[in-house]
């Protein structure tokens, strides 16, 4: 997907929380990406299913886990303005401190995105270096088609290294939440 800029300038959260056109808009570094069209029927029965086993997992936990649309700032340290929001298909939040009534400020310990054709460059692109940089401690790239998932780990020095690779008839195991092992048999389920 393509950005697309309302005009030539670069934008911050200030200007993204006045729009009112009715479409869902993320902002990366200040550019503009149109999330439309809505996500499709195979997209969503993957998130769902991967809520449902993260949420019942969760239930009697301090990590929270929330789907899309869900405000997700990544503000720059040296800067005040942020200019990062983007909306992952699921994020889990284990520091409620980060919460709040328009969402998460600082980096989820875990962001999926669920691949689409007019996604999928972003999400291994721009959003990968985002999330590497502000620190987001697990990031999983869905690929519906393939029916594969793409783990990526930060290491001791801040930087995601290979990916675990994972298809439909594994589990994986999510160490970072008490060694939940989501089933992707049922995830990538017809």
């Amino acid at each position: 997907m393509k950005p697309v800029h309302k005009t030539e300038n670069l934008f911050t959260y200030k200007d993204y929380l006045s729009w009112n056109d009715n479409k869902r808009w993320e902002l990366i570094d200040g550019i503009a990406y149109d999330m439309s069209p809505a996500p499709s029927r195979s997209h969503q029965r993957i998130s769902i299913e991967l809520c449902r086993q993260l949420s019942t997992h969760l239930l009697d936990k301090s990590c929270q886990v929330y789907s899309a649309p869900f405000d997700v700032r990544l503000p720059k340290q040296s800067e005040p303005e942020i200019d990062t929001v983007v909306q992952p298909d699921i994020s889990v939040v284990c520091d409620n401190k980060k919460l709040d009534d328009k969402g998460c400020i600082g980096a989820p310990d875990i962001i999926i995105e669920i691949t689409s054709p007019n996604t999928a460059s972003k999400d291994l692109k721009e959003k990968f270096v985002i999330y590497e940089k502000h620190g987001v401690k697990e990031y999983w790239i869905i690929h519906p088609a393939e029916k594969t998932v793409l783990v990526f780990k930060l290491d001791d020095k801040g930087r995601y290294g290979k990916p675990d690779t994972y298809t439909s008839e594994d589990r994986i195991k999510v160490v970072s939440l008490d060694n939940l092992e989501i089933d992707l048999s049922t995830v990538f389920r017809d």
